[in-house]
C-alpha cells in the first residue's frame, strides 16, 4: 500500500508531506488575518493620524518602487554605447609629421632620355617621363601644364616590370615637342 500511495502522490503531483508550506498557505486551523487598510481612515480618525500611519507603513515596509523590465527584441546582447573621450597626448609621437601633399613636385619624377623616347618627341610630339605609381592621367596631366607650361592634348601610361610608372604625355599642336624638351634640359 505505501508502494500505491507513492505513485499516486507522483501522478497526482501532491506535494510531500514533510515539504514546506508554500508562502500563501495556511497552517491547518489557522485563521486567516483580517487585512488592515492604512489609507482607509477610522471611525473619527483625523487627516493628520492617517498621514502618520501611512509614513509609518512607508517606514517600515520601504518605499520600493517596482521598475518595468526594459524589453529586448534581440536574442544577442550588445555593449552599450558609453562615451569615448578623443585622445590628448602629452607628448607628439612622431617629431616630425608626415608631409601628405601630393604635388607636382611628387608625381613627376623624372624625363625618360633614352632613344625611343627621343624618337616619339621628334615624330609625335610627345614627352616621356617616369611618374609616381599611385599617379592617375589626369594628374599627370595638371602636373605637366602646371610645371612646363604647355597644353596636354592625352596621357597614356604603363607600369613597367620593375614597378615604376611610365607617362606619354602627348602636347597639342600649339607646343613643339622638341623646343619643350630642350627648356627643360632632355636633349
Amino acid at each position: 500500500p505505501s508502494f500505491l500511495r507513492r505513485l499516486c502522490s507522483l501522478f497526482l503531483h501532491r506535494p510531500h508531506p514533510t515539504m514546506a508550506p508554500k508562502k500563501n498557505e495556511l497552517k491547518k486551523g489557522a485563521t486567516r488575518q483580517p487585512v488592515i487598510q492604512i489609507n482607509a481612515p477610522a471611525s473619527g480618525e483625523s487627516a493628520a493620524v492617517k498621514q502618520a500611519k501611512l509614513a509609518a507603513a512607508v517606514a517600515k515596509k520601504g518605499n520600493v518602487v517596482k521598475r518595468a523590465r526594459k524589453v529586448r527584441f534581440d536574442i544577442r546582447f550588445k555593449k552599450p554605447k558609453t562615451l569615448r573621450l578623443p585622445k590628448r597626448p602629452l607628448y607628439p609621437r612622431r617629431s616630425i609629421l608626415r608631409d601628405n601633399s601630393f604635388d607636382e613636385y611628387k608625381i613627376i619624377r623624372a624625363p625618360v632620355t633614352t632613344e625611343t623616347a627621343m624618337k616619339k618627341i621628334e615624330e609625335n610630339n610627345t614627352l616621356v617621363f617616369l611618374v609616381d605609381l599611385a599617379a592617375t592621367k589626369y594628374q599627370i596631366k595638371k602636373a605637366v601644364e602646371r610645371l612646363y607650361d604647355v597644353k596636354v592634348q592625352k596621357v597614356n601610361t604603363l607600369v613597367r616590370p620593375d614597378a615604376k610608372k611610365k607617362a606619354f604625355v602627348r602636347l597639342t599642336s600649339d607646343y613643339e615637342g622638341i623646343e619643350v624638351a630642350n627648356r627643360i634640359g632632355i636633349i
